[in-house]
């Protein structure tokens, strides 16, 4: 005779959620959760003072961190902003879609926008029937025809470009330093006086304050990203390129205090509100850092797949559902939090999303899943990279203009034992060269073709 098994609770709880798949994240019982998604714009890994930052401190993010599952294996999916955030709307590698290709939108891009007949990750969720919101950076399309409302968001406050100045809210790019003002609030131009990353924050307030649950709140700080500004500094000057014009390590800890005093402010309103139990929150940066980041000691910059272009930070909170305190090695990309997000609200994916969920993983329910990850950037060198297990493969046929590393041709990598990617064991392991050679071709060959040839981009050899 069979003996009788008595579950406990959690373990009832987990053969379910095995047994109806991803898209179940709670019980019946429990109303989905409300998502807040922040992303800051060039936050190097080493950054944040829970990251290992020393010159500042960064209270409010490192207390997210802890309450919730720290990654430190996690990577943005392209070393620069416009084909990051075409990852995260989308949950597709950028280079399936044109947008994706631009590296990032500029001026000679103009017209160009993320296609609005894309099932977007805010407009599944609106469709599910989440009151959407959008606070920050868009960069993805300047025209009517791409701006938030087209992608599912109810609710939307946005600069438009890459960047702006912080006091006058006005566009600003490599040699484009005096453009347009770029502050819109549901379609319409609005002027106002403020430090950007505190209206940002003002807006993601009034959001919460007025939403209706379940609520997704994409929150897209432009900050740390130039131009060089902290609170109570003037208008950045016309003649100057903001790129690679002024700025200090001590303006740099300006913007990092303004932003991590925005998430606190905006916690403690989701905790006023009563919502902090039930919702998740997701912080990470759209690429790695510029010229005042730390990088962690990790090898490169934004623009460059070096592990310093890509490696970001990146927790999760939610309390009651994943583990607070807990560090993961877990490689996770800006796709998987779309997949994650969507999996929480029960939205139904396929094969369209090229992202994991790792719903599973956040819960405890699972250790670390091996993983191969794809990354191309053209448009400022020729760069092409996969991350399998703990190899990483990296074929540079054109370094971006700013790299210390001037090497070019095939790299092999063990990030477990060198993450700083100092040792090239290429030679000594030609079978792994080629099967990850093997592996990104075939991957390539199923996304878009760049969009133009390197040697015709002036602006390549101008580059700081």
């Amino acid at each position: 005779m069979a003996k009788s098994m008595r579950l406990s609770i959690p373990v009832i709880l987990m053969l379910m959620s095995t047994a109806c798949g991803a898209q179940k994240p709670q019980g019946p019982e429990s109303p989905r959760p409300n998502i807040i998604y922040i992303m800051a714009d060039d936050l190097g890994y080493g950054d944040l003072s829970g990251y290992g930052r020393k010159s500042y401190s960064t209270p409010a993010l490192d207390k997210l961190a802890s309450e919730g599952t720290r990654f430190t294996q996690a990577y943005a999916i392209a070393p620069v902003c416009t084909p990051t955030r075409v990852g995260l709307m989308t949950g597709q590698y950028p280079a399936r879609h044109r947008t994706g290709l631009w590296e990032p939108l500029r001026g000679q891009s103009s017209g160009e926008g993320l296609d609005p007949s894309m099932p977007t990750l805010a407009r599944r969720l609106r469709d599910a029937g989440y009151h959407t919101g959008l606070v920050g950076k868009w960069h993805l399309g300047r025209e009517p025809k791409s701006w938030p409302a087209e992608h599912g968001f109810d609710q939307w406050f946005s600069i438009l470009s890459g960047g702006a100045d912080y006091v006058l809210h006005r566009s600003t790019g490599p040699g484009e330093p005096a453009g347009p003002h770029d502050l819109y609030q549901d379609g319409k131009e609005v002027r106002t006086d403020g430090y950007l990353t505190d209206l940002f924050t003002r807006q993601a307030e009034a959001f919460l304050r007025s939403a209706r649950e379940p609520f997704f709140l994409n929150l897209e700080y432009s900050a740390p990203h130039w131009p060089w500004q902290q609170r109570g500094d003037a208008p950045y000057p016309d003649d100057k390129d903001p790129s690679t014009h002024g700025g200090s390590p001590e303006i740099f800890a300006g913007m990092m205090k303004a932003l991590d005093e925005g998430v606190a402010q905006v916690l403690a309103v989701l905790k006023e509100k009563g919502y902090a139990d039930n919702t998740i929150v997701i912080f990470t940066s759209d690429n790695g850092g510029e010229i005042f980041s730390e990088m962690g000691g990790l090898e490169g910059m934004k623009l460059q797949l070096w592990e310093g272009g890509i490696r970001v930070p990146a927790f999760v909170r939610w309390p009651n559902i994943v583990p607070a305190g807990r560090t993961s090695e877990q490689v996770v990309t800006t796709l998987d939090w779309t997949a994650t997000m969507l999996a929480a609200a029960g939205v139904a994916t396929g094969s369209e999303i090229d992202g994991m969920n790792v719903l599973p993983h956040l819960r405890g329910e699972t250790a670390t899943t091996e993983r191969t990850v794809f990354w191309r950037s053209t448009r400022w060198g020729l760069q092409h990279a996969v991350r399998e297990s703990t190899w990483k493969y990296l074929r540079i046929d054109k370094p971006q203009a700013r790299s210390k590393r001037t090497e070019t041709g095939e790299l092999l990598f063990d990030l477990s034992s060198d993450p700083q990617e100092r040792e090239n064991l290429a030679s000594a392991h030609p079978d792994v060269v080629e099967r990850l050679r093997r592996l990104y071709s075939e991957w390539e060959a199923g996304v878009l073709a760049p969009i133009e040839p390197v040697a015709s981009r002036a602006a390549l050899a101008n580059t700081k």
